[in-house]
């Protein structure tokens, strides 16, 4: 994979209505569809509200449903998935991910925490339907996916089910994946984007590339931990996947003690955070889509 021209004036933009649009959704999402956790009636109430607010600006929108074994036993999830076809429905896909469902027994509006990129996906569905046209390459697809949160320990029947469901379906429809971007936790009003070394190399290096190409690459690190979240099992089934999270969110800089706590609050996300990791999110698709 290399690093090709950002033609920026013909390519996509996320701008400061994107932002703004990200953030109120964030903010809404967080405030009326909390708690969401997977498998319940509110789960499925934030799946249709992804789905109304992805369709209002013009994403082709589905939900898709799938049953999974979990340590409760057989439960149903709700992805959501949206498609832009650019050109050729059969060229290469780009694929977004972002996790919307929250974890079991904690009283929190998880804002920052599956909101936030909830609610950046919202903002691209709204960026991306109006450059249908411009040139691109390839294609985009956007995936927000229920139950990665685990119930009890992350392991090969608890945890990430969305994102197993949608690398497997992928994978059996034959489809032409050049990259699979993973979102989560980027409304930190402090932001530092992490890519773990569990991610591809080559999309490390874009992720770099497009970090410093939109003025921003002071604010993203590679890590030598290896995170187990939504890109896992795309990488597990051959496909390129970095992901781009702020394992970061707390009290003071190099603390996570907000993550899975009550004080994830909308207070601590902020749109300008939003802009940010929009920009950035922005260059990669450029230089893997145009």
């Amino acid at each position: 994979m290399t690093l090709l021209p950002i033609l920026f004036a013909a390519a996509l933009s996320f701008g400061r209505e994107d932002a703004a649009l990200a953030y109120r959704t964030a903010k809404d999402f967080s405030a009326t569809c909390s708690p969401r956790d997977a498998g319940t009636e509110r789960g499925r109430m934030a799946a249709n509200y992804i789905l109304d607010h992805a369709s209002a600006v013009g994403g082709n929108v589905r939900l898709d449903p799938f049953v999974a074994m979990t340590p409760d036993g057989e439960m149903r999830f709700v992805n959501v998935v949206a498609e832009f076809t650019c050109g050729d429905p059969d060229a290469e896909w780009v694929v977004l991910v972002s996790h919307y469902d929250t974890k079991r027994g904690i009283d929190s509006p998880f804002a920052n925490d599956g909101a936030s990129t909830t609610g950046l996906l919202v903002g691209f569905a709204n960026a991306f339907s109006q450059y249908r046209s411009s040139g691109a390459k390839g294609n985009l697809m956007m995936i927000w996916t229920d139950g990665e949160e685990s119930f009890n320990a992350y392991g090969p029947d608890d945890g990430l089910w969305g994102s197993r469901h949608a690398a497997g379906k992928l994978k059996r429809e034959g489809r032409k994946i050049k990259a699979v971007i993973c979102l989560d936790m980027l409304g930190d009003a402090d932001l530092g984007i992490s890519l773990p070394a569990n991610s591809s190399k080559a999309l490390r290096q874009i992720v770099h590339h497009a970090a410093k190409e939109a003025g921003y690459s002071v604010k993203v690190k590679d890590i030598k931990e290896f995170l187990r979240d939504d890109h896992v099992p795309f990488l597990q089934r051959g496909f390129k996947a970095v992901d781009m999270i702020d394992f970061e969110y707390g009290s003071a800089p190099g603390k996570n003690d907000w993550w899975h706590t009550p004080q994830d609050t909308a207070d601590h996300i902020s749109e300008e955070s939003l802009y940010v990791s929009g920009r950035i999110v922005c260059e990669v698709l450029n230089v893997l889509l145009f």
